[in-house]
């Protein structure tokens, strides 16, 4: 049985009075990709902004390796070995990839440099536009290197919100491969709208719906679940 690398039990999150998540419990296994789904404003990207301390739990606890994380700052989680992709990418478009990078970087030894080496290989562009601004690259040029300043530290938790978003099909498909990759030595806990995305990538899922968790399980047992694809991700039989 896989260990359980993060745990969310009965969190409660508000923003101003409004109450976003309301018992919202969870669990990502040492192995593959657990995502969330759900319609817009239904509290996936404040899931993963209330693990990393962005937004305080009014209520519950979140374990990372057994240990509670709930009142902890960002930077304290972010250094217990846990990386966070936020939707809007928080690269640097003033600095170079290569400044963007050596920012990211918690050290630089030669574990690092053997990290940086496994990205540069994966992510041919930034080694292409090693020089270039952060605010010049492309779309999906610019969600790669917020994938790669995130898994250039020692992590073994990474938190993805809404990667694909706006990017075109075929830059899709290299962010599948690569995330494919990546969960190969790290758990990944992925926020997608994209349902191909999602279930090319996905081994469990957790469904939510108005901040609660309505439906989880295996990604195979989803994909073959059109009614419940069309109940709560407005996907249609035909699209599914």
């Amino acid at each position: 049985m896989s260990e359980t690398i993060l745990k969310a039990e009965r969190v409660n999150t508000f923003i101003g009075q409004h109450h976003i998540l309301q018992s919202v419990s969870f669990e990502a296994k040492a192995e593959g990709v657990t995502v969330l789904l759900g319609r817009n404003g239904a509290g996936k990207s404040t899931t993963l902004k209330t693990i990393m301390g962005l937004l305080p739990a009014s209520e519950g606890r979140i374990y990372y390796r057994e240990k509670e994380i709930q009142n902890k700052k960002p930077y304290e989680i972010a250094r217990m070995g846990i990386g966070f992709i936020p939707e809007h990418m928080g690269i640097f478009s003033d600095l170079t990839v290569e400044e963007n990078m050596q920012v990211a970087m918690l050290k630089e030894d030669a574990a690092t440099g053997k990290r940086l080496e496994m990205i540069l290989e994966m992510f041919a562009a930034l080694k292409k536009f090693w020089k270039m601004k952060a605010g010049n690259l492309s779309g999906g040029q610019k969600q790669m290197l917020a994938i790669a300043r995130a898994i250039v530290n020692d992590i073994s938790l990474l938190l993805i919100d809404e990667p694909t978003k706006g990017l075109a099909p075929i830059i899709i498909n290299a962010l599948i491969d690569a995330i494919n990759h990546i969960k190969q030595n790290t758990v990944v806990v992925l926020v997608e709208q994209n349902f191909y995305m999602a279930s090319s990538v996905g081994d469990a899922f957790y469904i939510l719906d108005d901040g609660m968790v309505v439906h989880s399980g295996r990604m195979d047992e989803l994909v073959a679940d059109k009614t419940l694809q069309g109940k709560y991700l407005g996907i249609s039989k035909a699209e599914g």
